[in-house]
């Protein structure tokens, strides 16, 4: 069985680890030191690393096993993360049966988002449902689907690319080949595109744009109004497919909630009747940057 396991989170520059209990405590943290810059071997030797260090703190005997969240699209069967655009090296590369043959104990594989979202149904905001969808708002976004407790996968693994919703049929175009993609229309990505195309400058961060809206800028409240109102289409579609108790919002855009959120709700309400026969909750995530942590750490009591 074991009495804890440890959870790694691959990020976009580097990787921490953390062993946790089946309460949910965490006994113990580490960071990995190679920037993932630094090509393949160097982060799955860090990755063996920091694995190696917590079971030596923790014991050997005690863990259930490792999961590891990664960013990307994976074969979940086989192990092998097929895209992952932050981390071109390991395109089509075993990562599960390697960590595995280094370190000597079980590994778990997931995307990241969906480990974030199992992380909320696990200690977060998601304790008391077993379904819920969490949409993490970054520099694109990710998406992750809870279903009777577990994460919904789809046949190879790939289910939960919320990202990829058309939000607007002849909306912007997309890296992925679609168009008018909800991360094209509401990431923080997106916010900085439309603050210069509105003028409001050409090297504005979403947090420059959120002080504007702040201080009472009404382009750049237009701005957010803009990106509450393409969420509210993902979510009313969301919320009629799935008719889900619970929809979470995470991410870096989390502090303009009180900017788009209205216009979000609103949206949503208008075109989603079941959203406005239930009593469908869309809340803000409650773990930060621990979700997926705490995510990857709860796959290997999961099985």
């Amino acid at each position: 069985m074991g009495n804890y396991s440890i959870g790694l989170d691959l990020g976009g520059t580097n990787l921490r680890a953390a062993a946790i209990d089946r309460s949910g405590k965490i006994l113990g943290r580490v960071s990995g030191s190679t920037n993932l810059s630094e090509g393949r071997e160097a982060v799955i030797a860090d990755m063996a690393n920091a694995i190696a260090a917590l079971r030596e703190e923790f014991g050997r005997a005690g863990l259930a096993g490792v999961g590891v969240g990664v960013p990307g699209f994976i074969m979940i069967k086989t192990g092998v993360v097929t895209d992952s655009p932050n981390l071109p090296f390991f395109h089509n590369f075993p990562i599960r049966d390697e960590l595995e043959a280094r370190i000597g104990a079980r590994v778990l594989l997931e995307n990241d988002a969906n480990a974030a979202a199992l992380g909320e149904k696990w200690m977060g905001a998601g304790r008391n449902v077993d379904d819920l969808v969490l949409l993490t708002l970054g520099t694109g976004i990710g998406g992750g689907i809870i279903c009777g407790g577990r994460v919904l996968h789809g046949y190879v693994g790939m289910a939960g690319e919320i990202g990829h919703l058309t939000v607007n049929p002849t909306g912007n175009p997309c890296g992925c080949g679609n168009r008018g993609c909800l991360e094209k229309h509401a990431s923080a990505t997106a916010v900085t595109v439309m603050a210069r195309l509105v003028g409001l400058g050409d090297s504005l961060s979403a947090e420059d744009v959120f002080k504007l809206a702040s201080a009472g800028d009404t382009k750049a409240q237009e701005i957010f109004s803009i990106i509450g109102e393409s969420l509210g289409i993902a979510l009313a579609n969301l919320t009629n497919i799935f008719n889900f108790p619970l929809y979470l919002l995470s991410g870096g855009l989390l502090g303009a909630w009180d900017f788009f959120a209205p216009a979000m709700l609103n949206e949503c309400r208008r075109r989603s009747p079941v959203y406005r026969a239930t009593g469908t909750r869309i809340e803000k995530a409650e773990l930060g940057n621990l979700a997926g942590l705490y995510g990857a750490a709860f796959l290997p009591f999961l099985e």
